[in-house]
């Protein structure tokens, strides 16, 4: 008889750019949550500084390059198959950055990336993961703040 052992949560880093009232946001190709809207990120390689995985995994998903400024929240991600098992335990560590050049273009795991008005956040025209909306409300007010 076999026994699995739970796997250990991954870390992962995620992107949080505002620029001029919007918010960079990638369209996921894959699970979790293939098809919605989320900031840019993925996981943190071993050896690894989370701010160098945040500028890279930016990089790969939109083409965009920006400056990793600060943490400013965590999220856990819970990945369940259809019988409600848990698959994998992303812990997300939502890192501030600031806008240096580029447009964005979808690459590695984004289906679209796009500079998506803050107020498009608040309605329901944008299917988003959850808690995409109240981050970058965060973020933005952190953006303002900063040097």
């Amino acid at each position: 008889m076999s026994t699995s052992q739970p796997q250990r949560p991954i870390p992962a880093t995620i992107a949080a750019v505002v620029r001029d009232g919007h918010v960079l946001l990638v369209r996921r190709a894959n699970p979790p949550d293939a098809g919605r809207w989320a900031f840019p990120g993925g996981k943190i390689d071993a050896g690894e500084r989370f701010e160098a995985a945040t500028a890279r995994e930016l990089l790969e998903e939109t083409g965009v390059r920006a400056e990793p400024l600060q943490v400013f929240d965590a999220v856990d991600v819970f990945d369940r198959d259809d019988a409600g098992a848990l698959r994998r335990h992303y812990i997300l560590i939502a890192v501030l950055c600031r806008w240096q050049s580029g447009e964005p273009v979808a690459g590695d795991d984004a289906a679209e990336a796009r500079w998506v008005p803050l107020e498009a956040l608040d309605g329901h025209s944008l299917a988003t993961s959850f808690g995409v909306a109240e981050l970058a409300r965060k973020a933005a007010a952190l953006s303002c703040a900063a040097p």
